[in-house]
């Protein structure tokens, strides 16, 4: 990774660069959630070239780091209202609260929206049905992707024991007794990111540390695992909001 900085008007755009070693031409752009800006690029790509790419897109990017300001104004400081926007599997989904006496309280994806039904919606009540509707989703879709990823490896016979534990600091671990532990706030996340922290941890499983021999054995799993990484970086303050 190499942090490179290019004016632009009366501006500087900064952006970190992630050389891609999988064979490709193109040169991606990406704006994410807490503003850093990452071009990926083939690895035989010049600086002059990459700069000259960033300021092709310069009034894009710009237009993206303003929505980013404004998005993480919105999410960062919750009120568990309608209209507010809340992430789920790397989408934005619009909070719709519904007051009802006799059904029983739920919550669903429904036309874009998460539409929760709730006999108290005050802003701790709707958190926990949302915290706990977060936490279900997370067993279901955690528990498919284990699985997945298990089958794509080479060294795992079978797939893993998991738990769900709700970390400050962490996507996910893994215990001495090779049991994985995942972060409930990853199901906000993109499914490569989530599938990125599956198999970081199940690596650990055959290599405990981090060693060079561990960062081969990702490498050789998910060669563009930096890019992954550096997208669920930039989403961390987001992700882990509550």
């Amino acid at each position: 990774m190499e942090n490179i900085e290019v004016p632009y008007g009366d501006s500087i755009i900064r952006f970190n660069i992630c050389y891609l070693p999988q064979k490709t031409k193109k040169i991606s752009i990406h704006v994410y959630p807490n503003g850093a800006v990452q071009v990926d690029s083939p690895k035989d790509t010049t600086l002059i070239d990459i700069k000259k790419a960033v300021l092709k897109r310069a009034r894009w990017i710009c237009k993206h780091l303003h929505q980013v300001n404004t998005n993480k104004e919105n999410i960062l400081h919750h009120q568990y209202m309608s209209g507010e926007s809340h992430l789920y599997m790397g989408r934005r989904y619009k909070l719709k609260i519904i007051k009802v006496t006799r059904m029983e309280p739920s919550v669903k994806l429904f036309r874009g929206c998460i539409e929760i039904r709730a006999k108290d919606k005050s802003s701790i009540s709707i958190k926990n049905q949302l915290t706990e509707w977060y936490r279900e989703r997370a067993k279901t879709i955690f528990d498919k992707r284990v699985s997945a990823v298990a089958e794509n490896t080479v060294w795992m016979k079978d797939s893993p024991k998991w738990k769900l534990i709700a970390m400050t600091k962490q996507w996910g671990s893994c215990s001495p007794k090779g049991i994985i532990s995942l972060n409930p706030h990853l199901i906000k996340a993109p499914r490569e990111c989530i599938d990125y922290v599956i198999l970081h941890e199940m690596c650990h499983l055959k290599e405990h540390n981090h060693s060079p021999r561990y960062y081969r054995l990702l490498s050789q799993s998910l060669p563009d695992w930096k890019a992954v990484k550096s997208r669920l970086d930039g989403m961390s303050e987001l992700l882990l909001n509550v």
